[in-house]
């Protein structure tokens, strides 16, 4: 059974009574991206203060522990908006099948589907930037990082434990549903959510270099858009929570220098 409240008849039923707007869906399909970088930006800031020679790129290797600071954000924007439809956080995950591990073996199901899609994109994204299948990325930002015993060990923990459903909680159970029963068209809602989505990754962490910046978009975007496809077709989030873990998971243990 799909997440009825979620549903679009459900979601063209409150926007028709004017408790469904575009505001909310826009402004939290493209708010994790601009948290990244503002919240990075007061880092280096931080670091620049403290005469650092490389602000930006010290602040950068720290986006597994101040990413939770974004989805704090996210959920807040989350409450604020979704007020006005008289629903709950329990309305846009839907219904939790833990019963014979169902949801969780749906999960890890979806999760070898979509995550070929993340690493083909990812080969061949690099292959059209940087002319080799592997990214030519200057470690200790997004890879090879170097952290505090506590930083490493909460990165391991609770991050992704935390960022994984906050992330489909933003775009997929929120945003998604919503600019496809506000526009009419589902197409349009994909392109927008999946744009702003591949983008956001562009900025976790952001380095300025445009073939950064192109090799993370497209890298990201064929798998986000079969996730897309999986919850539209679905309609339940909690597996797509479980799908997302073991990706961000392997982030967490393959970017920390231990």
């Amino acid at each position: 059974m799909a997440d009825s409240r979620n549903l679009p008849e459900e979601l063209r039923k409150r926007m028709a009574g004017g408790t469904v707007a575009w505001t909310g869906p826009l402004v939290l399909v493209m708010a994790r991206t601009f948290l990244l970088l503002l919240i990075q930006g007061l880092l280096a800031c931080v670091y620049a203060l403290r005469h650092s020679p490389t602000p930006w790129a010290s602040a950068a290797r720290w986006w597994s522990v101040y990413g939770t600071l974004v989805d704090f954000g996210c959920l807040a924007l989350l409450a604020w908006f979704k007020r006005s439809e008289g629903i709950g956080f329990r309305d846009l995950i839907g219904q939790v099948r833990l019963r014979r591990g169902r949801d969780i073996l749906t999960g890890l199901g979806y999760y070898l589907i979509v995550f070929p899609f993340f690493l083909g994109a990812t080969m061949l994204s690099s292959r059209m930037v940087w002319g080799s299948f592997g990214p030519h990325i200057p470690p200790g930002q997004l890879h090879d990082r170097a952290l505090p015993v506590w930083a490493v060990i909460y990165t391991l923990s609770l991050w992704w434990m935390i960022w994984s459903p906050t992330e489909e909680l933003t775009y997929q159970g929120y945003a998604l549903p919503r600019l496809e029963a506000l526009s009419g068209r589902p197409w349009l809602a994909v392109t927008i959510v999946g744009f702003w989505w591949a983008l956001q990754h562009a900025a976790l962490p952001f380095i300025a270099d445009w073939h950064y910046v192109v090799w993370r978009f497209f890298a990201f975007l064929p798998g986000l858009l079969v996730m897309m496809l999986i919850y539209g077709r679905t309609r339940r989030l909690a597996p797509m929570i479980v799908a997302h873990w073991p990706m961000d998971i392997a982030a967490a243990i393959f970017t920390v220098r231990f």
